[in-house]
Order: structure tokens, then sequence, then C-alpha cells
């Protein structure tokens, strides 16, 4: 069969219909538009049509397929109720693990080829109601006593899992009445009948369960199916391995891991796509493992080719709206961390979780302004003390009445002895900004964060400038908010982490881009935001974080602007109040 043209790659085998026949018939004329990776592996399962050590039978794979689409119903909105009909992708992908199987002389009969399945594709084009409905179609399908374990990296996105195939299974009357749930589990058994017998009585000792990579004892489990859910959060081995250890003493087993790229920098995923792409290079040998990836040949088509989104996204006009990509693009380009998200999670492009976050047209900004012009104003302050060791920042954000631009005046502070720690380059730099005293240097081998008190307390003295509320961090905090206590500020710790962060951080770049920061084009403002990365998490947060690369650089600056804003957005209507006075 693989000497057929690709255009006429015929989709019967031995008188029975296949769907991966037919899907790979459709990839290779083009009708169909998939990735070069998906294509190595599609080309890898057409040989095993004629090799003859490998026997293909339909009965599992069209059993399954066939369950799924008469038994499993939908029950999230818009197809809530409605039967699971499988579109052709999915159809050969199920087939593509069922029907080949090889002789195993050690228990002397046919097994199934393929026992460990790695499924990358692009978010929203139904990965997990997919495997969800597969693992309760093996949980009926299957042997007597089949044990299913569903995993991911936290204990919420394992459930989504296990509540997908429970939800299923209540949709269903035939399924429902035969089985029972609980918070332990599914479990096969109708309680009203606990007498009956056969194979969905309580005499099957199947069940499916769910855990996460932060349960213990996950060792010692005896399980035939494990599918674990978003790998890419996983930042090794050490979840999966005992899944994988549980499934060994079955003569099936199926190993299942199902993905979106990720935005984890040498994790788990990383490692397993190396992998992977080496096997369908035929680099390295894995005869059963069964890797499908829908990925895109390069970034560029993704910003340029409309129809090539297909290839991470196989879904797309069905299952997952074309619309919805659209928008996501439209925002990816002008927003970064909106950039990250899209090319990570829509079109499994990886992406690294501590990439530049902004570009050199962001934060150039020539813009300055006279401190006398906010005599008497009212003003938020920020501080990020860092290590007493290190360079600490500390501003002020000001508005006048009616407009939404703040002007930001700022000073730095830094201990003696660091200035001989720095690269030559960098020594010279700062030797020049403290000459023009936008640094303020503290004796010997610490920062004297009382000089920081000092800034807040002379913008009053000379200025008349009131500081509503100051913004700090946690690092060597404690005298200092005594300090500033005691002076009158009132003094709020902003945590850093994604849930504090993330807002403000996308508010200070949206204002940079749109030029509603007036930094008084400061230079060291201007090297710490050129020195700042935005880190991404899996719920599309970001943080700041160093560039890679550029570890010995500071971020101070860029990191006092966003706590200035976080306490802007969480006292934005009192705090206008008092600039309109």
């Amino acid at each position: 069969m693989s000497d057929y043209p690709y255009n006429v790659i015929q989709a019967e085998y031995d008188g029975t219909h296949s769907y991966l026949l037919e899907y790979i018939s459709k990839c290779k004329s083009g009708e169909i538009l998939i990735g070069h990776e998906l294509m190595l592996m599609l080309d890898i399962l057409l040989t095993h049509f004629d090799d003859p050590e490998i026997k293909v039978d339909f009965e599992d794979g069209h059993k399954r397929i066939k369950f799924i689409e008469t038994k499993c119903k939908h029950f999230e909105a818009p197809f809530a109720g409605k039967p699971f009909l499988l579109e052709l992708f999915q159809k050969a992908f199920v087939e593509a693990i069922y029907i080949f199987k090889i002789y195993d002389n050690e228990i002397n009969r046919w097994v199934r080829l393929y026992q460990d399945i790695l499924f990358l594709v692009a978010r929203k084009n139904g990965k997990t109601p997919l495997i969800s409905a597969l693992c309760l179609a093996e949980f009926f399908c299957g042997e007597l006593g089949t044990r299913i374990l569903c995993s991911s990296n936290d204990y919420e996105q394992a459930d989504l899992m296990f509540q997908a195939i429970d939800s299923m299974r209540e949709e269903s009357k035939s399924l429902e009445k035969r089985t029972r749930s609980n918070i332990k589990g599914i479990f096969f058994g109708n309680p009203k009948k606990p007498k009956k017998t056969g194979k969905f009585s309580y005499k099957n000792k199947g069940q499916i369960k769910k855990i996460s990579a932060k349960t213990g004892a996950k060792e010692g489990k005896n399980i035939k199916v494990g599918a674990v859910d978003e790998v890419h959060e996983l930042k090794d081995n050490t979840s999966t391995m005992p899944i994988r250890q549980a499934v060994s003493t079955q003569h099936e087993p199926l190993y299942i891991e199902l993905t979106t790229e990720g935005v984890v920098n040498d994790g788990y995923l990383d490692e397993r796509l190396i992998e992977a792409r080496q096997v369908l290079n035929d680099e390295l040998e894995r005869p059963r493992w069964l890797i499908w990836l829908y990925t895109q040949d390069n970034e560029q088509e993704v910003w340029q080719d409309e129809k090539s989104w297909i290839k991470s996204n196989p879904g797309v006009g069905v299952i997952k709206k074309r619309s919805f990509l659209k928008k996501m693009i439209d925002e990816a380009k002008t927003s970064k961390s909106m950039r990250v998200f899209v090319l990570s999670k829509d079109f499994n492009i990886k992406q690294n979780n501590a990439t530049a976050w902004l570009t050199t047209e962001d934060i150039v900004n020539e813009q300055t302004f006279d401190l006398e012009d906010f005599r008497s104003s009212f003003a938020i302050g920020a501080v990020d003390l860092s290590k007493s060791g290190d360079l600490a920042s500390a501003r002020i954000f000001l508005m006048k009445p009616g407009s939404h631009k703040k002007y930001t005046y700022q000073k730095y502070f830094i201990p003696e002895s660091k200035l001989e720690q720095l690269s030559k380059e960098d020594r010279e730099r700062f030797k020049e900004w403290i000459r023009q005293d936008l640094i303020r240097v503290s004796p010997r081998n610490e920062n004297d964060f009382s000089l920081v008190t000092q800034f807040f307390l002379s913008l009053y003295k000379d200025y008349g400038i009131r500081v509503y509320k100051v913004g700090y961090d946690k690092w060597s905090a404690v005298y200092w908010t005594k300090e500033m206590e005691e002076c009158g500020f009132d003094c709020v710790r902003v945590s850093q982490e994604f849930g504090s962060l993330s807002e403000p951080m996308k508010l200070v770049e949206a204002d940079l881009k749109s030029n509603l920061i007036n930094y008084n084009h400061h230079p060291i403002d201007k090297w710490c935001l050129e020195n700042t990365a935005l880190k991404l998490s899996t719920k599309q947060e970001i943080m700041p974080v160093k560039v890679q690369g550029k570890e010995e650089q500071k971020i101070d600056g860029a990191v006092t602007m966003i706590i200035g804003y976080r306490i802007y957005i969480d006292n934005r209507t009192e705090f206008l109040s008092l600039v309109g006075r």
C-alpha cells in the first residue's frame, strides 16, 4: 500500500473502511492541511499496513468509535446533550491507537502495538473531551477489572478530565444505570441491583480515579489506562514515572499524555518532544510510541497564512471557532504577554517563559516634566528594597486632573561595596548616574534604607507633595516600614507573585505603548525596562523577571512601576478624587 501514489491511497483494507487511511489520503492529497511532524507519523503508520509482522485488526478500534458516538454525549454548551460524533481526525487517531497488533511471545497472543501515546494539539480543539470519552470507552469495552487513572499537574486539572468522564456517564441512561460514582471515583454496579452478576455488576472491580502531581503515594497502583493532562506544566517526570510503572504489569497497557505547548523552560514536555522528534526523524527507536503532533511548520505562517492555522487546530471551524483565533491573533499583535500565550496555546509554538517584555519603541520616551508643576499634589509611592546589598528603587506617581497620564519621579540606592563588583562597563555607567544624583550611595556593604525614607520626606518638605500610599515588596522591609509609619506614611505590601503583579504589569505595558507614562527620560528607568522579561503562568498571568542571559542586570525600576500601578489599581477612585481637589 505504501507504493500507491499519495493522491490514490485507498480507504479500504481487506474490505473494511479505514478512517486512518481516509485521513492519510486526504492529508497526502492536500485536501486536509497538516504540519510536517504529523505527516512523518502518518508515513510510519502507512508502512504498518504492509508489514508482515503487524496484523491490522479494526475490531477494537471501531468498537470504541461506535461506543463514543452512540453512548457518549456532550455535557457543555453549545453541544450539551448532543451525541459525541467524532470528526475524521479524531476517528483516525483512535484507529491508530487500536488497529495495529503485534504478536507477544511472552503471553502467546496478539496485543496492541501502541502502548504510549503523545497527543499534542492547540487548546479548545476537544482534546480533554476526546480522551475522556476514550477512557470511558475503554472502561466499558475493555477487559474485566480495567482500572483507569486521570492525572495532571494539579488536582483541579485532573478533575476536569474526571468530571468530563463522569458527566458523559451521567448523560447516558444505559451507562449511568450500570455504574455508580462517589468522591473516590467511578465504579461498576447498580446500587439498586447489588446481586446482579456480569461484566457491568459489582463483580467488575474496574474503577476510574484521579490524582495530581502533588498527590502522594502514586507508586503501587495497578492500572491499565493512565491519562495525564497538560503535561506541559510538569517540571520533570516525578509524577509521570509512577503512572507509567503502574501500567507495566498489564498485557495491553495504555498510557496517554495529552497537552498543548507550554512556557516551562527545560520541563518534562521539552524532554519528551526532543525524543519524539528524534523518533519521527528515525534517529531514535521507540516502536510502541504513537506521536500525534498538531504543530505549525513555522511562526511566520501563523501571521501570514490563515489557512495554515488548521495545522495546530484540526477542529477549527467545527470545534473551535475561527473568529476566536482571529481575535486572539489581533490581541497578540499589541500585547507581548498575549503573543506568548497565543503562540504557545493556540498554535503549539514553544515560547520562552522569560521572554523580553517590551520593544525599544515601547520604552523610548523623551518626555520630561518639572516636579515644581506638581507642588502640593498627592502621589502614590512604590519601593523595591531588594536585598540590602543590591540596587534599590523608590518612586512616586503623579497625575493631573482629567488626564490619564502618569508622571513618575524616582531615586535609586546602592551600597558602596556593590559598585566594585560591577563590570567595567556598568561601573562607569553607575558612576555617571551617581554624579547626576540619580543614585544615592550608602557606605560599606548595605543599603541604608533610611535614605529611602528621607526621599519621601523631602518630597513633602521641598514640594509639599503628599504620598497617599506606598507599595513595597517584602525584602528587608520590617524595620523600614516601621520607620515610614512613624513618619506618617501608609505602607502597603505587594506580594511578588502572579496574582498581585499580572494586572498592573499589563497596564504598565499598555500605558507605555500609549505614551501615558512620563518617566522624565530617566536613563536608569530605561535600562531597567530593557532588562525586564515577562514570566507567563498557565493561567495567562504574568510577572517581571530578568531577561535570560542578563541575570546580573537590574530590573528594580520596572518593578517599582508595577508595584505603584498595583496600588493605583486598588485605590483608583479615592486617589483620583484626591488628584482632582
